[in-house]
């Protein structure tokens, strides 16, 4: 089963994790999710219900190619191919070479969201 994992954490903490990887001071944990985003809101995005029926169909059918997929979801070649780019950014699908043709497949059986512990926030501080 491959599993995807995306967690959530601000652009500071994804900074200092960086450094103290980059520093030695710590090492990226094999469990650690793979892809990061900022905010709920940007999670929200990524996974619409758009989104998230077209990796169902993506799955079900496995089109042969974009266009294939197109007559499929009744959009346009161009907005499903920025779609799919997106998708591909963040590690949603592959597209795998068939010839001259890339056809989508998703790539994961399974997805985990990861939110970061934050410290609680002091209500008395000004």
């Amino acid at each position: 089963m491959r599993t995807l994992r995306i967690g959530i954490r601000s652009h500071d903490e994804a900074k200092s994790q960086l450094l103290a990887i980059a520093g030695g001071e710590a090492s990226r944990n094999e469990n650690e999710p793979s892809i990061w985003v900022t905010s709920l809101g940007s999670l929200a995005q990524l996974l619409n219900a758009e989104n998230m029926a077209l990796l169902d169909l993506i799955r079900a059918r496995e089109p042969a190619s974009v266009t294939e997929l197109a007559g499929l979801t009744e959009r346009s070649v161009p907005s499903l191919s920025r779609s799919l780019a997106k998708m591909e950014e963040y590690g949603l699908v592959n597209m795998v070479e068939h010839g001259r043709m890339r056809a989508p497949r998703v790539a994961f059986d399974r997805l985990e969201i990861v939110v970061v512990e934050r410290p609680p926030l002091d209500r008395h501080a000004a």
